[in-house]
């Protein structure tokens, strides 16, 4: 990060170094606290969170264009713009996950602050090591959020598990899957309604058990259109266009 001083504590700027790579976490903490600012770097440094210190609104629009982070602890009570109105605005701007701190104990404050995205609400004075548990228990449940999405693809009333390589039907029933059928499905998945020709399909569905000639993609997708439920006389997933190849039409892809 550049050294702007309005942008950085001198304590955090401090804490960059050859080093730097061995920090897993990165936490921007907006508080025009001096003290408290310098406070929560250093103790967050003891967990392997690199902390970055802003005082206003300003600092942390230029800390957020400048560097990425992984969390954003942001005061309630700035000079300029308030924690509620930054909290509206990264919310818009991004899915980073927000702690919010507040030395006022209106229980209005902790709604309005939920409600506006904030993933989690503390009240000043509070003690360091329990917002590095805070901190951890909001980052480990985003990752495992996000884990969870890449793994599970949904589909009109279908749902694709990447890691376990299942089709799940809405009612729960598990359909197996060939590698080769799950390939081609994943592909349909990551290119939807773009027509993908046979040669495509064949490059991206191609294992072991499938030899490289064109009519094997054809009954490969009979086969997943089987699975699918997708009538093959008029199909409404994998639909035929004539010389090109295959395209894939899902209502709802998620």
């Amino acid at each position: 990060m550049h050294n702007t001083p309005h942008t950085l504590s001198d304590a955090s700027k401090a804490t960059v170094g050859d080093d730097e790579k061995r920090w897993n976490t990165r936490a921007l903490i907006v508080d025009d606290d001096v003290p408290i600012r310098e406070l929560l770097i250093d103790y967050l440094a003891r967990f392997g969170i690199l902390g970055f210190g802003v005082s206003d609104g300003e600092g942390m629009r230029q800390a957020l264009v400048e560097e990425n982070y992984d969390v954003v602890v942001l005061d309630l009570m700035l000079p300029g713009e308030d924690g509620l109105s930054l909290c509206r605005w990264l919310r818009s701007e991004s899915d980073i996950p927000i702690l919010m701190l507040t030395a006022r104990c209106e229980p209005t404050d902790r709604i309005i602050g939920l409600e506006l995205g904030a993933d989690d609400y503390m009240a000043k004075p509070f003690e360091p090591r329990e917002l590095v548990a805070r901190i951890q228990t909001i980052l480990r449940r985003v990752r495992d959020d996000r884990t969870e999405q890449r793994a599970n693809v949904r589909f009109d009333n279908w749902r694709l598990n990447s890691v376990l390589r299942q089709l799940i039907a809405a009612d729960g029933l598990v359909v197996p899957l060939s590698n080769a059928e799950f390939r081609l499905l994943w592909v349909f998945l990551e290119r939807p309604r773009r027509v993908l020709s046979r040669e495509q399909l064949l490059d991206a569905a191609r294992g072991r058990s499938i030899e490289a000639f064109d009519r094997s993609i054809d009954l490969l997708v009979s086969r997943l259109r089987q699975k699918l439920g997708d009538d093959p006389k008029a199909p409404q997933l994998i639909k035929t266009v004539r010389g090109e190849g295959y395209l894939f039409d899902a209502r709802d892809i998620g």
